[in-house]
C-alpha cells in the first residue's frame, strides 16, 4: 500500500481584529516524495500583524526548506535546526523593533515512511486519534508551554523569536493506517475539552472536521481565532531506516530469552547462538505457526548507539532485500512490538562453514554452481549500492531447498549508515583485501569479491589462499597464492585461473564487478580466462629492494672485517 493521506485545514477569526494563526502542509514530489510530507500550525503573539508575520514566516519558511535538507538528515535534525535558524532570524528582528516583538508558537509535524516526528514550542497543540482493541484512543502528543496560574494564562514560557535560542519538545512515533494526526491552535482546545474534539474528528472527513472544529469554538464562546488542521493516514509507505532507527530508539532490548518463553507473540524454541553482541533464537509464531529467527542485541550493550544503529541498519537491508533470491526475508516490524528486535524467515539447512568443519568434501560442479548463486546475489547487492564487507563460509547458508543465501548483514553499508559504522573496519581478517589493510584502505564492491575469492579456495582447496591473516599482519601477502590445481587435480584449469584472478594479490588483476565474475563462471571452459601473472616482487613486498640491499651491504662489511684482521697484506 502506497503512502497516502487526506488533509482538512480550517481557520475562523473569532473576534479578533486580525487572525494571526497560519497553518499549511507540504508533500513531496519526484525524487522527494519518499520524504514524505510536513505540516505546522503556528499561532502569532504580538498585535499590530507582528504576530501574523511571525507565524506565516516560520511556517512558509519550514514548508520551503525542509525537503531542500540534506536527504542523510535525520527527520528530528532538519525540524531542529529549520525551526532554530527561523527563531535566530525572528530574535534579530525584534531586538531591532521599538517595542512589540513577533513571536509565535508553532507546532510542525513531519510523517515519513512509517514514522512521525513532531517538534513544538508554544501552546498550539498535536494530538493522535488512533483505533484500538476497546474503540478509539486519543492521545495528546505535545506539552503546552505556558503558565498554569489562572491569572497568568495564555502567557508563554516559550515560543519562536522570544529568545536567541528556541528549546523545542521533539517526539516520534509510529504511524499506522487509519491514524488521524489533528493541530489545533489555542482556540480551538481553549474550549473544546479532548472528548469533543475526538467526537467531531471521528464524524467527518477530514475537511468536515477542520471546518467543525473550527466552527464549534467559535459557537462555543472562543475568544481567540479557531484554527484545526486534521491529517488522516489511508496507507502507509514502505518502513524506511529512520523507522527502524527511530524504533531501536525507543524500544527497550529484550531481555535474554529461555526455551518456551513467549515475545510478542513469537515462542522461543531454541537459542541458536550469542557472539556477546547478538542474540539469535528461534522461535514460532502463533499466529502462522511457522518458524522464524529472532536476532536481539544482547542487554550488555544496549548502550551501544553504533551497536543499535547496525541492527537497525540490517532490518532495513534485510527488508529491501529479502523478497529476491539470495537472502532472507526480514518481517516488517509489528505495530505492538514490546522491544527492539529483527525477525527473519527460518530457512533448515547449513552453513558453508558447517560443511568445511563437517569434512565434506564439494564436488567441482556443486561448488560452481554455488559460487555462481553467490556472485549473482553480490552483483543485485551491488546494483543498490551496498557492500556485505563480511563474505566468508559461516555467512553463505544453503537452505534444505537447495538455495543459497547470504547472512548477516550487520556489518553491510549503503551510504545511509553513520560515519563511525563507515570508518569501522569490519570483516574477517583472513577474508579481507590487502588493501584495507594499507593507507587506509576501505571496503568496496572489490572487497566482496576477493572474500568469495577466498572462500571459493578454500572450500576447494581445503586452506585458505594466504593462510592465517591477523588484525594489522599483511607478511601472507608477500607470496602468491599456490594454484588450486596443485592443490586439487580435479580442479579444471579454467576454475584455477578464474579464482586466482579473484584472489590476485594485485587489485588491477581481480575482477572489477560481480557481473564480470559471473560471466567467467557461466562460460566456464567454453570462454576460459588467460592465467594470472605473478606479482612483481617490488609489488609485494615494496622493502625488498632495500632488504636485498642492506643484505648486500651487511656480506660486503663482513668481507671487508675478514679481510682486514685475518687476511696477509
Amino acid at each position: 500500500m502506497s503512502f497516502d493521506v487526506d488533509i482538512g485545514y480550517a481557520s475562523r477569526r473569532g473576534p479578533r481584529e486580525l487572525n494571526e494563526d497560519f497553518g499549511g502542509v507540504r508533500r513531496g514530489a519526484g525524487e522527494d516524495a519518499a520524504r514524505g510530507l510536513v505540516a505546522a500550525i503556528a499561532d502569532g503573539v504580538s498585535g499590530g500583524g507582528l504576530g501574523l508575520e511571525a507565524a506565516q514566516t516560520t511556517v512558509m519558511g519550514l514548508l520551503a526548506d525542509y525537503f531542500a535538507a540534506p536527504a542523510t538528515w535525520e527527520t528530528s535534525v532538519v525540524l531542529d535546526r529549520l525551526i532554530g535558524a527561523q527563531n535566530a532570524w525572528l530574535a534579530d528582528h525584534n531586538r531591532r523593533r521599538s517595542g512589540a516583538a513577533a513571536l509565535t508558537t508553532l507546532t510542525a509535524l513531519a510523517l515519513r515512511g512509517q514514522t512521525w516526528t513532531l517538534a513544538h514550542v508554544g501552546d498550539t497543540r498535536a494530538a493522535l486519534l488512533r483505533a484500538g482493541p476497546d474503540g478509539d484512543e486519543w492521545s495528546q502528543l505535545s506539552q503546552d508551554h505556558a503558565f498554569d496560574h489562572p491569572d497568568q494564562r495564555g502567557r508563554l514560557t516559550r515560543a519562536v523569536g522570544l529568545d536567541d535560542v528556541v528549546r523545542l519538545d521533539i517526539a516520534q512515533g509510529d504511524i499506522r493506517s487509519g491514524d488521524v494526526f489533528v493541530l489545533t491552535s489555542d482556540g480551538v482546545h481553549g474550549r473544546l475539552r479532548a472528548a469533543r474534539i475526538a467526537e467531531i474528528v471521528r464524524a467527518g472527513d477530514p475537511q468536515a472536521a477542520a471546518e467543525a472544529l473550527a466552527q464549534a469554538a467559535i459557537d462555543a464562546g472562543s475568544r481567540d481565532n479557531a484554527s484545526a488542521l486534521v491529517i488522516k493516514v489511508l496507507g502507509l509507505d514502505a518502513r524506511e531506516l529512520a523507522d527502524e532507527m527511530a524504533d531501536a530508539r525507543r524500544l527497550p532490548l529484550p531481555p535474554p530469552l529461555k526455551l518456551g518463553q513467549q515475545l510478542d507473540g513469537y515462542t522461543i524454541t531454541a537459542r541458536i547462538a550469542d557472539t556477546g553482541v547478538n542474540l539469535l533464537y528461534q522461535a514460532r509464531d502463533a499466529a502462522s505457526g511457522k518458524l522464524v529467527a529472532i536476532k536481539a542485541l544482547n542487554t550488555a550493550r544496549g548502550a551501544d548507539a553504533e551497536e543499535l544503529a547496525m541492527l537497525a541498519h540490517e532490518a532495513w537491508l534485510g527488508q529491501r532485500l529479502g523478497e529476491g533470491p539470495g537472502f532472507v526475508r526480514v518481517h516488517p516490524r509489528r505495530a505492538d512490538a514490546s522491544a527492539a528486535y529483527t525477525v527473519f524467515d527460518w530457512h533448515p539447512g547449513r552453513t558453508l562453514e558447517q560443511s568445511i568443519e563437517a569434512g565434506e568434501r564439494a564436488a567441482v560442479a556443486d561448488a560452481v554452481g554455488a559460487a555462481i548463486e553467490w556472485t549473482r546475489a553480490l552483483a543485485r547487492l551491488h546494483r543498490q549500492g551496498v557492500i556485505h564487507r563480511d563474505i566468508k563460509p559461516a555467512n553463505l547458508h544453503r537452505g534444505d531447498d537447495g538455495h543459497w543465501r547470504l547472512l548477516d548483514l550487520g556489518a553491510a553499508i549503503s551510504g545511509r549508515e553513520s560515519a563511525a559504522q563507515r570508518e569501522l573496519r569490519a570483516g574477517t581478517p583472513s577474508y579481507m583485501n590487502p588493501e584495507q589493510w594499507q593507507d587506509g584502505g576501505r571496503a568496496d564492491p572489490g572487497s566482496d569479491l576477493f572474500a568469495l575469492g577466498v572462500t571459493l579456495y578454500r572450500w576447494l582447496g581445503g586452506r585458505l589462499p594466504y593462510g592465517e591473516i591477523e588484525p594489522w599482519q599483511t607478511g601472507g601477502y608477500r607470496r602468491d597464492p599456490q594454484p588450486l590445481s596443485r592443490l586439487r587435480p580435479d580442479v579444471p584449469i579454467w576454475l584455477d585461473h578464474c579464482v586466482a584472478k579473484a584472489v590476485a594479490r594485485d587489485p588491477a588483476q581481480r575482477f572489477q564487478t560481480a557481473e564480470e565474475l559471473l560471466l567467467a563462471l557461466e562460460r566456464g571452459a567454453a570462454r576460459p580466462l588467460g592465467p594470472t601473472a605473478p606479482t612483481p616482487l617490488m609489488r609485494r613486498d615494496p622493502q625488498a629492494l632495500l632488504k636485498a640491499a642492506l643484505v648486500v651491504s651487511l656480506l660486503f662489511n663482513a668481507l671487508l672485517v675478514i679481510w682486514l684482521l685475518f687476511l696477509p697484506r
